[in-house]
């Protein structure tokens, strides 16, 4: 007798990116007022990463606001609704709340229907993991559309007293709708993480141990200290340029393009040093453009390449169908690198 055989599932050959949206805060945090919190300089803050102000959430410019705002671009610019899409992704460390997951509140507010909707957490590289699980999930019959936001407040995360880390965070969101094409649109993912590494970036400490101490100290009066990011800066910088370089190349290879094809590098915006040194790595033509958003936007995680993508689209330095070479990398220590064509 035949067993029985489950029905195969096609879904479209190809995916792409096919709109893009951010959102940035009203607050402009320029190195002037960090300097009152650290003892450092403008031109220190500016040679160590490139940055000269960072953009930080108000009150009322939540994780899913924020959210809710840049997605709402990427879906108008991608010429569908929002009850088209079949699946939201969040990346984020900066959601609070263990659970529900802030994208079902956002698929909510947005009109999605019954999407299906999840975070994840997988810091600074959580853009290019969002856009390779949207990717299968397109290829593989299970959504035609897909919605990818990265989003951070991570100043809810930044000790003000902390020199090596304070000047270095900001928030926002970058969201992006990926679709069927007719045509490769997103290459192959080169992904993966280090976890021998994972304390180079990390959180101070545990909510549990915060609570703990927090009841324990309470009651004698003292004041509780909120967890925050803490980095160990060199080895992580000397992990992003040689390593991360090495990536980089491996997309390009995968996705059969050169570096002197490129329309556009836009790489995680960690530090304006660590792209000029990959660029370099990379003999990186002069003639393509590297997105710079660090310098008025800060370190922004997740959020980082939708928005510097945004960013470079609407200033005309980057054109729908480009190629563009992403890559983030961060806390994990995680990576993700891919050569995709702009919406």
């Amino acid at each position: 007798m035949t067993k029985p055989q489950i029905r195969p599932v096609s879904g479209a050959q190809y995916s792409r990116i096919l709109g893009v949206g951010g959102y940035r805060p009203v607050r402009v945090i320029p190195n002037s007022e960090v300097l009152e919190w650290i003892d450092s300089s403008d031109e220190w803050i500016r040679t160590r990463s490139g940055i000269a102000e960072r953009r930080w959430a108000g009150p009322e410019e939540s994780v899913a606001e924020m959210s809710v705002q840049a997605a709402g671009k990427a879906i108008a610019q991608a010429g569908i609704s929002a009850e088209q899409i079949g699946g939201v992704i969040v990346s984020t460390v900066s959601h609070f709340k263990q659970t529900p997951a802030i994208a079902t509140e956002i698929s909510e507010r947005l009109g999605c229907g019954n999407a299906p909707a999840f975070d994840i957490s997988a810091a600074c590289a959580g853009f290019g993991y969002g856009l390779g699980l949207a990717d299968g999930m397109i290829r593989g019959g299970n959504a035609e559309y897909v919605l990818v936001i990265g989003v951070e407040r991570l100043s809810d995360l930044t000790d003000q007293s902390d020199r090596s880390t304070a000047f270095i965070f900001g928030d926002g969101a970058g969201a992006a709708i990926v679709g069927p094409s007719d045509t490769p649109g997103i290459g192959k993912l080169i992904w993966g993480s280090d976890g021998s590494q994972a304390d180079l970036i990390t959180q101070t400490q545990a909510w549990d141990t915060a609570f703990a101490k927090s009841d324990a100290i309470n009651g004698a009066g003292e004041e509780t200290k909120w967890p925050a990011l803490k980095m160990d800066g060199q080895p992580v910088f000397r992990w992003a340029v040689w390593e991360m370089a090495k990536v980089a190349q491996q997309a390009l290879d995968a996705a059969g393009i050169t570096a002197d094809q490129l329309g556009a590098f836009i790489p995680h915006q960690a530090n304006m040093r660590i792209t000029d040194a990959m660029i370099k790595a990379l003999k990186l033509p002069e003639s393509v453009p590297v997105a710079r958003d660090i310098a008025e936007t800060g370190n922004t995680s997740a959020a980082s390449i939708p928005l510097a993508m945004e960013r470079m689209l609407e200033s005309g330095e980057a054109h729908s169908g480009d190629l563009a070479l992403i890559i983030g990398f961060g806390a994990g220590l995680v990576y993700a690198a891919a050569v995709v064509t702009l919406p």
